[in-house]
C-alpha cells in the first residue's frame, strides 16, 4: 500500500447525476494506473444511479476511494476531495470528461523538469457535441502577477480548465473553491494560483473535454449580486500589486451581464449595465467586441 508521501498526483472526481458518463472518466484514470496515483469519487448527494456504479467499481478496483456527501454543489464537492487526498499535486477531473491515454507519463515528465511548479496548463482535446476533436494548446502565463491576473481577467488571453491542468494541492488548501458562488467558482482559485507559484505550460493534451449545448446557457437571478460575489472572491486573495486591477474588472462582469441581458432579450438591463461598465472603466467598455454591440442597439452612449 502506498503511503502519503508516494503520492503525486491525486485524481479528484465530483460526481452529481452523471452516472452514465462516469465509467468514462474513471476508466480514463485506471487504464494508466500506477502506484504514485490515488483516485477519489465524492458522490455530491446523486439522485441517479452513481451509488451504483461506484459500488460495482470500488468491487473490482479497491484503489478507488469514494466518500459519500449530501448535495452541496461541485465547489464543496471539490474542497472535501482536496483535504481527504494525499498527494503533492491535485487534478480535478469532471465527470463528463476524460484523461488521455498517456496523461499521466506526460505530467511526471513536466514535474521531474520543473519541481518547482505550482500550476501545469497542458493542452485539451475539445470536442463538439457531434464529435469531431480540436486540439487546444495552453497559452502563456508569463509576467508578473498584475500582468498575469490582467491577461486572465481581463483579457482573457489565459486559459485555464479543469481536468487539462495540474494543481499544487498545498495551495487549493489555501485558496479553497466558494462554496456559496452558484457559478465561476473556479475563477478566484485560478486567479490566486496563478500569482501565487511558478506557472508551466506542456503541450502535451491532458485530456478530452467534451462541450455540451447547455454549458453555454446563463442563469440570471440575482445577476448582478453573484457579480459583485465574484469581484469580492476574486480580488479578496490577490496581492496588493493586483488590487488596481479592480475596478476594470468590475466593469468586466458588468459587460457579461450586458451581454447576457442582450441575449435575453431584455434591453433595458442591458442598457443600465453597460452605461456602469462605461462609468467604471472606458479601457474594457470600449473594445470593439462590446462595443459595436452597444452601437447596434443604441445602448449606453446617448
Amino acid at each position: 500500500m502506498t503511503t502519503p508521501s508516494d503520492v503525486l498526483i491525486s485524481v479528484i472526481i465530483p460526481a452529481y447525476n452523471y452516472a452514465h458518463l462516469l465509467p468514462r472518466a474513471l476508466d480514463s484514470v485506471l487504464a494508466q494506473w500506477a502506484e504514485d496515483i490515488e483516485l477519489l469519487v465524492v458522490n455530491d448527494g446523486s439522485q441517479d444511479d452513481t451509488s451504483e456504479v461506484l459500488a460495482e467499481y470500488q468491487a473490482r478496483h479497491p484503489q478507488l476511494q469514494v466518500v459519500q456527501q449530501a448535495n452541496a454543489g461541485a465547489a464543496a464537492a471539490r474542497n472535501h476531495g482536496i483535504r481527504l487526498a494525499r498527494g503533492r499535486y491535485a487534478l480535478l477531473l469532471d465527470v463528463d470528461d476524460e484523461l488521455v491515454a498517456d496523461a499521466f507519463a506526460s505530467l511526471r515528465v513536466v514535474l521531474q523538469a520543473n519541481p518547482q511548479a505550482g500550476l501545469v496548463l497542458g493542452a485539451q482535446l475539445s470536442v463538439t457535441p457531434d464529435g469531431r476533436e480540436r486540439l487546444r494548446l495552453p497559452t502563456p502565463a508569463s509576467g508578473t502577477p498584475a500582468q498575469r491576473i490582467q491577461r486572465y481577467l481581463l483579457e482573457k488571453k489565459i486559459s485555464i480548465s479543469h481536468c487539462c491542468t495540474l494543481f499544487r494541492r498545498d495551495l487549493l488548501l489555501q485558496r479553497p473553491y466558494p462554496e456559496h458562488l452558484r457559478t465561476g467558482e473556479d475563477i478566484p482559485v485560478f486567479a490566486y494560483l496563478l500569482v501565487s507559484a511558478p506557472v508551466v505550460l506542456t503541450n502535451q493534451p491532458l485530456a478530452r473535454i467534451y462541450k455540451h449545448a447547455d454549458s453555454l446557457r446563463h442563469n440570471r437571478d440575482d445577476e448582478e449580486a453573484v457579480a459583485q460575489g465574484m469581484l469580492r472572491e476574486v480580488f479578496a486573495s490577490l496581492p496588493a500589486e493586483c488590487q488596481s486591477l479592480r475596478q476594470r474588472y468590475e466593469a468586466q462582469r458588468y459587460l457579461s451581464l450586458f451581454r447576457a441581458a442582450l441575449l435575453a432579450g431584455d434591453q433595458a438591463n442591458a442598457r443600465r449595465y453597460y452605461r456602469h461598465a462605461l462609468g467604471l472603466s472606458p479601457l474594457q467598455a470600449l473594445r470593439w467586441s462590446y462595443l459595436k454591440k452597444a452601437l447596434r442597439l443604441g445602448l449606453g452612449l446617448a
